[in-house]
């Protein structure tokens, strides 16, 4: 359970995180790309906040996130000046993908019966013939 501390700091990270992310995306010279932060969490000693982004388009996604990671130091201050009125110490910044959309999109397409796999046995990868 998080406290209301916890939930404060992330809502505050994420909405400064989605500026700083997209505006360097833009000024980077990446057109049509969309990055969104989709869940912040906070630890309880508040050291360190895990970031869970979604990248459209999916293909994008792992060049970018490889990027983000490797200019953490320079997020972090970026969002140390925003914060600095409101927090005293900056969390580590830990990134990872968020999938979820994915994977609420491949269980809708099953269950509409797009990929039905008791019909084509070949989308399943233990029912392929060897």
């Amino acid at each position: 359970m998080e406290s209301n501390r916890q939930k404060k700091i992330a809502g505050i990270l994420q909405q400064d995180l989605v500026d700083v992310l997209q505006r360097s995306a833009t000024d980077g010279g990446m057109r049509g790309v969309i990055i969104s932060v989709s869940k912040v969490n906070v630890t309880v000693d508040l050291s360190i906040a895990k970031v869970y982004l979604s990248i459209f388009p999916n293909k994008e996604a792992k060049p970018l996130l490889d990027g983000i990671r490797s200019n953490t130091p320079l997020i972090r201050h970026e969002l140390a000046q925003r914060t600095r009125h409101q927090l005293r110490r900056m969390p580590n910044l830990e990134f990872f993908i968020d999938d979820s959309l994915e994977y609420i999109d491949n269980i809708e397409r099953s269950l509409r019966g797009e990929e039905n796999p008791l019909e084509n046995p070949d989308l399943l990868d233990k029912r392929k013939k060897s």
